[in-house]
């Protein structure tokens, strides 16, 4: 697969009628695309895949659920947002290799992390060598994989949401405000949930909610442990929600999963959406997705300045600036 033809998987998704806006961008620009099922009113679920770069399968498998949830009646009472590829600068150098770059110094920086080979199948990292989800400010660096060198896999950044792809998602999920996120990773066919410093009633709520997505995956629930940095835990830290990460397709399948393993990781998964959107409204009254926003994201405002605008604030009125982002209905990705 090349990543223009994983790229026409996602924009066809237009020609079957739904719509596709932009979450933001990547650091060479690249659209982060996503799209919304259901109702915009109502408890929302976040879904969000390919956010290391060799694991774009998880995006095509947000593909596939979209496609079967477009106008179907079961989706109601909230509605599913569907981020697909969050890294699409690394799935592109997985994919495609470094010569669609433009500029010899960062194709050297590349190839020098990648150990001088133009084999970049095995890569995760953003272009800026930051593996995006060790990136974000949820104990950041405090994971028993980090490093703290540039690399191909791993490197935590220079500092937390250091990365645009990262405060493209973080500002994304303030605007949307979802009551459950669930981010898809390849492999190992487990859910994690919880993280350390959760409180011991969200810990109980997310365990009752994760049992249900094992019991109808038959993927096993495992408690976080030595893992820091990752999305699922800046939405549990940050913004008191529950949020799980499903590793899909077996522990024995190489890097990359091949689209070979679609149709089976699909078939597991491809009622996760509705049963997240059903818990999300059944604990509807346990997650509160206002009030965390604005007591847990302070990042940056001054003490004893009333007036300062909230860090919150500010996030939201620049993705309101991105607005003019979204697809019109004359245009199309």
């Amino acid at each position: 697969m090349t990543y223009q033809e994983l790229e026409n998987q996602i924009v066809g998704l237009q020609d079957e009628g739904l719509e596709l806006f932009n979450a933001g961008k990547s650091v060479l620009g690249k659209n982060i695309l996503a799209t919304h099922v259901g109702e915009y009113s109502g408890p929302q679920v976040l879904i969000q895949g390919g956010i290391h770069a060799r694991e774009y399968i998880t995006a095509l498998l947000l593909v596939e659920m979209a496609r079967n949830l477009h106008n179907n009646d079961n989706v109601k009472g909230g509605g599913i947002y569907f981020v697909f590829l969050t890294n699409p600068d690394g799935a592109q150098i997985c994919l495609d290799g470094i010569d669609f770059l433009n500029c010899d110094i960062t194709k050297n920086y590349l190839l020098s992390a990648n150990n001088g080979s133009t084999d970049f199948s095995q890569y995760k990292a953003n272009v800026n060598l930051v593996d995006l989800n060790t990136n974000f400010d949820a104990n950041w660096g405090e994971g028993g994989q980090n490093v703290f060198c540039p690399a191909t896999e791993d490197f935590v950044g220079f500092y937390p949401n250091s990365e645009r792809e990262v405060q493209s998602l973080i500002d994304f999920t303030l605007q949307t405000k979802p009551s459950i996120t669930i981010s898809y990773h390849t492999k190992g066919n487990v859910i994690y949930y919880g993280f350390e410093g959760e409180s011991e009633s969200n810990i109980v709520r997310d365990q009752s909610i994760g049992e249900s997505f094992s019991e109808l995956t038959g993927y096993p629930l495992i408690f976080t442990e030595n893992s820091t940095g990752g999305y699922k835990d800046w939405c549990i830290q940050k913004l008191t929600i529950p949020a799980y990460t499903f590793e899909v397709g077996d522990e024995s399948l190489p890097h990359p999963i091949g689209i070979e393993s679609l149709p089976e990781i699909y078939n597991r998964n491809k009622d996760v959406p509705l049963l997240a959107l059903q818990k999300a409204i059944e604990y509807s009254k346990e997650i509160d997705f206002t009030n965390p926003f604005v007591q847990n994201i302070n990042v940056g405002v001054k003490k004893n300045e009333p007036n300062e605008e909230s860090y919150c604030a500010r996030i939201l009125r620049k993705f309101d600036r991105r607005s003019s982002n979204r697809c019109s209905n004359n245009k199309k990705w």
